[in-house]
């Protein structure tokens, strides 16, 4: 019984925070414009300008915290494969001197790696010299996301 309620609550708190989210991310974005990008090839898009929106629009939650906390990603490498695109990721702006930035990283991988264009995401080995020594050891022990020199 009290396993059926945290669960519950679990539930209707995901679906208020991922309300909220949509909520703010509609607030800040064209929704033709998101829903174009989304719509559209990675692969057409590797050498272009909208390869980073097209990223961005993809994301579920964790862009809210992105635009709302005035940071971003960028891309730092990239290699087509038979799987998709394996792609290695940094983050920008304030970004990068957040204590939630582990999570932020766990939120783009997983929702990026959810595209069936995309194989993997990885980040950038330069982000772990943004973290103090603290932070640059959680993220190594518990993150869920694997850096690689860019």
């Amino acid at each position: 019984m009290d396993d059926d309620l945290v669960a519950k609550y679990a539930a209707e708190a995901k679906a208020a925070m991922d309300a909220e989210s949509q909520r703010r991310i509609a607030e800040t974005t064209n929704p033709e414009e998101e829903e174009r990008l989304r719509n559209m090839s990675l692969y057409d898009l590797i050498d272009s300008e909208y390869l980073v929106p097209s990223l961005l629009s993809r994301l579920g939650t964790v862009r809210a915290a992105l635009d709302g906390h005035g940071g971003g990603i960028a891309v730092t490498r990239f290699a087509k494969s038979d799987r998709g695109l394996d792609i290695v990721l940094d983050l920008t702006g304030a970004c990068l001197s957040c204590g939630a930035a582990p999570g932020t990283l766990e939120g783009v991988k997983t929702d990026l790696e959810n595209d069936t264009e995309i194989n993997s995401i990885k980040f950038s080995s330069a982000l772990l010299d943004t973290f103090d020594e603290l932070g640059r050891e959680f993220i190594l022990a518990h993150g869920k996301v694997e850096f690689v020199d860019a």
